[in-house]
């Protein structure tokens, strides 16, 4: 008799019918547990399609591919395949509801990952990685013998794409007139380096330049104020000045979202009008602002089509740019970061800016934090640290060399910078203590706040975030009252000018983007979807909003879909609002920096009422007051990274509310991990 699961539950899934093949009982198992919800219906479906291509196919290809399309959709690029044989309820992350039938599901499979690994061999669906042969299998097995790894095909391939490049990018040496350099660094920065023996007093700013001269890529990261677009501003200028024709230098800026994009432009835009007064004549820093353009989204820039994945730009057409920086590089995903990299010319120069311990993007990869692996540790070399003392005249401290024999080529051109001069307030304060797991320091840092800059609520209700959308609260008087009082204001003048009205569209949207309720999930009494019905309501019986229908003056709304056709892209944000003098049609507002963009309501199809977002989708934002909210019962969704992110989200104020106590502590005790072997590629040298 076949048994794959044998329980004494009554709604356990079961199958014992001796007439039923393995595979048929195991794709029944998964088919089950997707009805449970356990698994989307897309992953039980994923392995019903492997059997229809191989009527042979094991139970352990089928349960691998399942189990593998699940962990794609939670973020994860690959599936490594000894947690999952010896712990899989570590991998699967399922309510304690389902670990019985888990473990009874394992007990009709092979015992060791030798076995399983046989198992996958065997099936013409996969390709392992010891095999050079390869016929387009949608599986691959690869990562080492040790840990294995299995992927989606098209994962692989990105993985290995995105490693090659990288790899090759950061070998690429560049000659660098080390002289030269230093004489426009000690300009640029503050001139003289750092003694020695105040050699731990690095300014990282400074080296982080230095480096992104001799190598066509440089990963810059930090924490929230340590000046990330500063240092981009100041190596554009030192570009500039070190290159023998500058005037044709193309320069690109862009980042994944508009609300990004529009604030890396107006960092760097400030950084270089305060250089320029400083150079003087001696470096046209107006002539290279102007040649920039506008900072674009990252599906923008490649050339995003209607109805397919695929860009304009690619590895056969290339982009045409000899510098491009990118901030928020955490939110870019594995597949997006592969499209960047094969558009991009050999030579042009490369600069990724973004937080590492920010959330990673929300589709499969974490490539930042992949990139950024040795950041905090540095490993440099000894070539690294002359260069770092020839050119910018910093030593880099011990504690920085590697101490290893061949430390990565990518870590040489990675820099993290370490001191923050814009958030060190209390938001900073409790920022630095959720990234560092120090849940008491982060409640003690709330308790203790008599300014009103922190706070969280001891009787948390959905109630409680409604009052703060409606009027705020003491210490932190921004919401959603500040932008429709505008709306409701709308002068005389701005209904016969179309200036005057282009000024009122673009004080609403500023003033709506001064608060921001942040939501864990979509769903449930604490998710996105129930509170931006509830806080519609809560505004309407204020006398601030009068709904009528699905489109009314004053929704705000996120884009949910990329369309090039209207411009608009996925995470964009704007506000519904009367055209412009003459015009009766709603329009809905985006503000990309100091421009206005207008689309009629009618040609947006995929949008969502956004007085409440995901933490996800804040990435790229901030806001005066932000408001998070931490739902009960949100299990792995509550982490540290999403607390983090969610904290520096805020300029002035934040809020905090727990839909009951110990949340905060249950996200800080829980890292994100997503599993990747982009790290282990990484880690190898080109030949």
């Amino acid at each position: 008799m076949n048994t794959l699961i044998a329980s004494n539950d009554p709604g356990a899934t079961s199958m014992t019918d001796s007439a039923t093949s393995p595979s048929t009982a195991a794709l029944a198992v998964l088919h089950a547990w997707a009805e449970k919800g356990w698994l989307r219906r897309l992953d039980s479906a994923m392995a019903t399609f492997l059997q229809e291509l191989d009527a042979s196919a094991s139970p352990v290809l089928l349960v691998c591919t399942a189990v593998l399309a699940q962990m794609e959709g939670r973020g994860h690029t690959c599936l490594p395949l000894r947690i999952l044989v010896t712990s899989p309820d570590d991998v699967l992350a399922w309510p304690a509801l389902a670990q019985a039938e888990v473990q009874a599901l394992w007990s009709g499979l092979p015992k060791g990952l030798n076995d399983w690994l046989v198992a996958l061999r065997s099936s013409p669906l996969v390709r392992s990685f010891d095999d050079s042969t390869d016929l387009g299998q949608p599986l691959v097995l690869s990562g080492t013998e040790d840990e294995p790894l299995l992927y989606l095909r098209r994962y692989w391939l990105h993985e290995q794409q995105v490693a090659h490049a990288i790899l090759q990018r950061c070998a690429s040496s560049q000659q660098v007139d080390e002289p030269l350099a230093a004489k426009w660094l000690d300009r640029l920065f503050d001139a003289g380096g750092v003694p020695e023996k105040d050699a731990k007093e690095v300014d990282w700013q400074k080296l982080a330049c230095a480096v992104a001269l001799r190598a066509s890529l440089t990963v810059i990261t930090g924490g929230p104020g340590t000046g990330k677009t500063y240092t981009a501003a100041r190596l554009l200028a030192l570009l500039f000045a070190m290159s023998d024709a500058p005037q044709s230098l193309r320069v690109a800026l862009a980042a994944p979202t508009g609300k990004a994009a529009a604030r890396l432009r107006q960092s760097i835009d400030f950084s270089l009008q305060e250089l320029s007064g400083r150079l003087g004549d001696d470096l046209d820093l107006g002539s290279l602002t102007q040649r920039m353009g506008a900072a674009r989204t990252l599906h923008s820039l490649l050339g995003a089509r209607v109805d397919t994945r695929e860009f304009r730009f690619n590895a056969t057409n290339l982009l045409d740019v000899d510098i491009l920086i990118v901030d928020e590089a955490s939110m870019i995903h594995l597949e997006m970061m592969s499209a960047l990299l094969q558009a991009l010319p050999p030579g042009a120069k490369l600069i990724l800016l973004g937080d590492k311990d920010q959330l990673a993007s929300v589709e499969a990869g974490a490539v930042l934090g992949d990139l950024c692996r040795d950041a905090v540790a540095g490993n440099y070399n000894t070539e690294t640290a002359r260069y770092a003392k020839a050119t910018a005249s910093q030593v880099i401290p011990t504690e920085f060399i590697a101490t290893v024999a061949h430390p990565t080529p990518l870590a040489q051109q990675t820099v993290m910078l370490r001191k923050s001069r814009r958030f060190g307030g209390l938001i900073g304060q409790l920022a630095v203590a959720v990234n560092a797991g120090h849940c008491d320091n982060a409640h003690n840092l709330i308790a203790g706040d008599t300014t009103g800059v922190l706070q969280t609520t001891k009787q948390p209700t959905v109630a409680t975030v409604l009052n703060l959308a409606v009027q705020g609260r003491t210490g932190a008087t921004a919401c959603y009252a500040d932008y429709l009082q505008l709306v409701k204001a709308r002068s005389k003048d701005a209904l016969s000018n179309a200036g005057d009205h282009e000024d009122w569209v673009e004080r609403v949207v500023l003033a709506f983007d001064r608060f921001r309720i942040l939501c864990a999930v979509h769903d449930g009494d604490w998710g996105t979807r129930s509170l931006n019905q509830s806080v519609q309501r809560a505004l309407e019986l204020a006398g601030l909003l009068n709904p009528r229908g699905e489109w009314y003056a004053g929704r705000p709304v996120m884009v949910t879909r990329n369309d090039p056709a209207l411009g608009v892209f996925n995470g964009d944000v704007g506000v519904t609002l009367p055209g412009p003098p003459g015009s009766t049609a709603l329009r809905v507002y985006f503000l990309d920096g100091d421009k206005l963009r207008a689309v009629g309501v009618s040609r947006l199809a995929q949008v969502e009422t956004a007085f409440a977002m995901t933490v996800h989708k804040s990435q790229g934002s901030e806001f005066l007051h932000t408001a998070l909210v931490l739902p009960e019962g949100g299990g792995k969704i509550l982490t540290r990274e999403l607390v983090y992110t969610g904290i520096t989200r805020a300029r002035e104020s934040f809020t905090l509310i727990e839909a009951q106590p110990g949340l905060l502590r249950l996200a800080v005790d829980t890292l994100s991990r997503r599993a990747s072997g982009l790290q282990l590629l990484l880690a190898d040298h080109l030949e």
